[in-house]
């Protein structure tokens, strides 16, 4: 009997040190992010993400879902007395989709640790949430460090759904034609807070009257459908699209890890200089979770847009020193402004007004460093490190 008291007490004692609410982060600095905060987090990141509000969310339970999605419908005939009646076949079309691992880093302090793990999910809740929500948005729809096959603006530079213009009235109904022609329902529109001083005049003037709006400030709608704001997106630039051709999918829960020594070569302090977590007395929450996202009608998408990222032809040749590769671009920088570079695989250009201020500064003469066969991104960006004008090339360094 006292042999059992003492093991139901040290099961008891088990048992508790898995409540978030009796643990501290420091006792339990890896793992799943208990289930009540993890579904807090991923409700908020749904309630935010832009993608998540509009696409079609797919059950996923692997890495991969091969599902079928409804292409066209069966039709119906006119039938004369005593005819027979003609069938057609609905079309279902399989696609799969892949999900891949996204992951944030949020430095804090070292008090943090010692939070029960209740308290410590419920501060970094918003924080790892707006992580989140923000890297997929730009991904799925503006194809920035996409690890998908799909994006939005992918999807319209392949079909060349873009319209060249201001965001007029005209211009608005041209986009929704776009689709509506090709019998896609327009039920909604990305956009940015910055185009609402335009939108508010896009009207329809008939003798110097104005006689329709299409904007509705109340409801922030255009010609009737929702617009989702995006703070990433440039000023003069709206998205038009029948989502119902785009789909998401969340696999796996979120899994976390403590770091209090590690340097953060992606996050810079203000001199430049990479966060160095033991020197600094600081710590860094690791977070990542798994989703999957695909476009299945890249016809559903069109862009308007009143100017966009300028073009920087960049060329690499071999530099004077071995692995060093020597760049030329032009147009040649503007005044004021300064170049920025990365390397790497298979890298992204940046949108326009992109903060780049993490990557490299280049002085436009000096040779850099780099693998030949991997390529390099240079940017020209203005003081506050937003980017006006990119390019990237192939480079070849001195074997």
């Amino acid at each position: 009997m006292n042999k059992n008291r003492k093991l139901k007490t040290r099961l008891q004692l088990f048992a508790q040190t898995w409540n978030p609410d009796n643990v501290t982060v420091f006792e339990h600095k890896d793992g799943s992010i208990p289930e009540k905060y993890h579904n807090l987090i991923l409700k908020e990141i749904m309630e935010n993400s832009k993608v998540m509000r509009l696409a079609k969310y797919e059950e996923m339970d692997s890495k991969e879902k091969k599902f079928e999605y409804f292409a066209k419908g069966p039709g119906a005939y006119w039938v004369g007395e005593g005819e027979k009646i003609r069938t057609s076949k609905a079309q279902w079309l399989q696609v799969k989709m892949v999900a891949k691992k996204l992951g944030v880093i949020i430095p804090c302090s070292r008090e943090f640790l010692h939070y029960k793990m209740s308290d410590f999910f419920e501060v970094m809740k918003p924080k790892i949430a707006e992580a989140f929500y923000k890297k997929f948005d730009n991904a799925a729809i503006l194809n920035v460090e996409n690890p998908f096959l799909h994006a939005v603006d992918k999807s319209v530079g392949i079909t060349g759904n873009v319209i060249d213009g201001g965001l007029t009235y005209d211009n608005i109904l041209a986009l929704e034609d776009m689709l509506t022609d090709e019998d896609y329902d327009v039920n909604a529109f990305l956009s940015t807070k910055k185009n609402r001083s335009t939108l508010r005049n896009a009207h329809k003037i008939e003798n110097g009257v104005v006689v329709e709006s299409i904007y509705d400030r109340s409801a922030n709608t255009l010609d009737g459908q929702p617009v989702m704001d995006m703070k990433s997106l440039d000023k003069g630039t709206i998205y038009a699209g029948d989502f119902d051709y785009m789909y998401y999918g969340i696999p796996y829960g979120m899994n976390y890890k403590i770091s209090e020594e590690a340097q953060l070569s992606t996050l810079t302090n203000e001199d430049g200089s990479p966060v160095n977590l033991y020197e600094q007395e600081l710590v860094a929450l690791r977070v990542t979770m798994d989703v999957g996202f695909m476009i299945v009608k890249d016809e559903a998408f069109a862009k308007l847009t009143s100017g966009g990222l300028g073009k920087l032809t960049v060329t690499s040749i071999a530099g004077t020193k071995q692995e060093d590769t020597k760049i030329t671009v032009t147009p040649a920088v503007t005044s004021g402004n300064s170049y920025k570079y990365k390397t790497g695989e298979m890298l992204d250009i940046p949108v326009k007004g992109q903060n780049v201020k993490g990557w490299t500064v280049w002085d436009g003469t000096s040779d850099i460093t780099a693998v030949t066969g991997s390529e390099i991104v240079v940017a020209e960006c203005d003081a506050s490190y937003h980017v006006v004008n990119a390019g990237k090339a192939t480079v070849t360094a001195k074997a």
